[in-house]
């Protein structure tokens, strides 16, 4: 019989020959002499409070209007949008034409114009809304 050569070598190199073989597996390495590593710097820094203020919420089923310290605030199905004050040009309110919803509008400093509707369930709601807005905002926002 003639001797066949050596089977082919698998995917890759394969293991080391035996002498250049690790005399023992190491699979974690080796402890550091040193103190562990500060945890890095792009961890966000604690939120600070906002200044304590009066504020408005106004909420259905679906849809939210938030006035407070920090600007205002639509969230309707789910979507949230936040003003902050400095962003902001005008907010205006109304009733919807049936009465039966709060109408708040926020116009933003580059003219884009953003609203958010609010139903009012019993509609007596309504009536208590308006004042309190009216407060809230002039609080925040004395000339307008």
């Amino acid at each position: 019989m003639t001797e066949q050569p050596p089977p082919p070598p698998g995917p890759g190199f394969g293991p080391p020959p035996p002498q250049y073989a690790p005399a023992q597996p190491s699979y974690a390495p080796p402890p550091s002499p040193y103190p562990p590593a500060p945890p890095p710097y792009a961890q966000t820094p604690p939120q600070q409070p906002a200044p304590a203020g009066p504020d408005f919420l106004a909420v259905d089923k679906r849809n939210a209007v938030v006035v407070d310290a920090t600007g205002v605030a639509f969230e309707s199905s789910g979507q949230t949008i936040e003003f902050r004050w400095p962003e902001i040009r005008s907010i205006h309110y109304r009733a919807s034409p049936d009465g039966k919803a709060l109408m708040v509008s926020v116009v933003h400093m580059d003219g884009r114009f953003y609203e958010c509707v609010v139903e009012a369930k019993p509609r007596t709601r309504l009536q208590e809304w308006f004042p309190q807005l009216a407060w809230v905002l002039g609080h925040y926002r004395p000339m307008g």
